[in-house]
């Protein structure tokens, strides 16, 4: 043997000794341990992101679900599929529904003893079965990945499809769902496992390889945000602010609580991927729509209901993925849930704006964020405006009174209030009463004879 040969035995030698340290080198690891959606997606978007950025050799995802969401684990589906690493799901405990496409998509799995992969049919929010073209479109996506990475389609499909026949593990008219050691006797699974430990070992790790993704402030503000209790909140905070904001026109303080409330809303939804340009364009033609409903068009006419609804779909739409109406990946029940939730954020803001209104805006704490310097008599201060006697007299709207605005008598501009609610510029009115310096008056043509 010349010294070229030994040389090239001894470099693949040491090639082969290397292969298992080297898989087990840069292992980037994230849990998935909640119902699959927008959070999930993100989460395993970034791990992903970063595992690329980091050189890592294998992502690994450790997976405990009941389910979720097919658009968003169709997305984490498509992620692992197309990884360019070696990709290992390691399922601790549950696999349901969404959790098992998710699993058949990995190089690799692993289940814990006693955990379980299975029972994938699409249903809505009470857990009812949807139509056919659901559970068609689910079996279609099941088969597909399984076939992609080499497992048996029939299998994949009995995880949706009870009518779909595999006697050696389920009686004909049942769903699919596989005990641990059921997955690594069908082939679905690579081994059942004790614990974490004894899925590095198999795949030639050691815990010190293992870089954990970590879940950042912003990650958890995000998902706080996101959630349908805090979205409506913030809901109530955008109608509220904009209520106040156009009963006192000028404080301010209402209109940035409404923008602050928006930016609350929207940013987060636009990050996870679910609010697009046009839906937040479509709120805010909606908030146009509604100002000059308000200040240009007088009652309340098609560009209040346009508005309204615009403002109405806008953050509903938001709430919800689609592809510019099209619902078809979103989960049954998902979008007549963003509209209750709209819809009652926006009832809950009237009636609570109804009922405190006044109080709100007479309140200490309101107070305190808008300047209220007193002008005494004894600082040096008098009034601008003489105490004289107005009533009844007549004069002209200067500007459109809805309520408040200017008016003319005799020559003077007065602030003044519409008792009718709303008077147009270039009206003849007349004074009914005067109180602290405040006019009240009506439509000349209201004027008693």
């Amino acid at each position: 043997m010349n010294k070229f040969t030994k040389s090239f035995y001894a470099f693949l030698l040491s090639y082969i000794l290397y292969i298992p340290f080297t898989l087990g080198q840069g292992v980037y690891k994230v849990d998935v341990k909640e119902d699959i959606g927008p959070n999930a997606w993100r989460t395993v978007n970034l791990a992903y992101n970063n595992a690329v950025a980091n050189g890592a050799n294998v992502f690994f995802v450790e997976l405990n679900t009941f389910g979720g969401a097919v658009n968003f684990a169709d997305s984490i589906r498509s992620q692992l599929l197309r990884a360019e690493m070696k990709t290992v799901v390691y399922i601790n405990n549950n696999a349901a529904s969404a959790g098992a496409l998710i699993s058949l998509a990995a190089d690799d799995i692993y289940i814990q003893k006693g955990g379980s992969i299975g029972a994938a049919s699409v249903v809505n929010q009470q857990g009812e079965v949807m139509p056919e073209k659901y559970q068609s479109y689910m079996r279609g996506l099941m088969r597909a990945t399984a076939e992609a990475k080499n497992r048996d389609p029939k299998i994949a499909e009995a995880f949706v499809d009870p009518e779909v026949s595999v006697s050696e593990w389920k009686p004909d008219g049942k769903l699919l769902t596989l005990t641990a050691a059921e997955a690594v006797k069908a082939g679905v699974a690579n081994k059942e496992v004790d614990n974490l430990m004894a899925v590095y070992k198999a795949i030639g790790a050691n815990k010190e390889d293992v870089t954990q993704h970590k879940i950042t402030m912003i990650d958890k503000i995000i998902a706080l945000l996101i959630n349908p209790m805090v979205s409506g909140l913030l809901i109530m905070g955008i109608i509220g602010g904009i209520y106040f904001e156009l009963q006192s026109p000028g404080i301010g303080f209402a209109l940035v609580v409404a923008l602050i409330c928006s930016a609350l809303f929207f940013a987060p939804l636009y990050l996870q991927g679910l609010a697009d340009n046009w839906e937040i364009a479509l709120f805010v033609l909606g908030v146009i729509l509604m100002a000059l409903e308000v200040f240009v068009i007088p009652g309340f006419g098609v560009a209040g209901v346009l508005g309204l609804t615009f403002m109405l779909c806008g953050l509903a739409f938001s709430m919800v993925d689609n592809d510019f109406l099209d619902f078809k990946f979103t989960k049954p029940g998902l979008l007549m849930n963003s509209f209750l939730i709209v819809i009652g954020a926006i009832t809950l803001a009237i009636t609570v704006m109804f009922i405190f209104g006044k109080n709100i805006l007479r309140s200490s704490l309101f107070r305190r964020l808008v300047l209220q310097d007193e002008q005494t008599a004894e600082s040096g201060y008098t009034s601008s405006q003489k105490k004289i006697d107005l009533i009844h007299k007549n004069g002209i709207a200067r500007t459109v009174l809805r309520p408040a605005g200017k008016i003319e008598i005799d020559g003077v501009w007065y602030d003044a209030v519409a008792l009718d609610g709303f008077v147009e510029a270039g009206e003849q009115i007349y004074v009914e009463k005067h109180e602290n310096y405040n006019l009240f008056v009506r439509k000349m043509s209201d004027k008693p004879q």
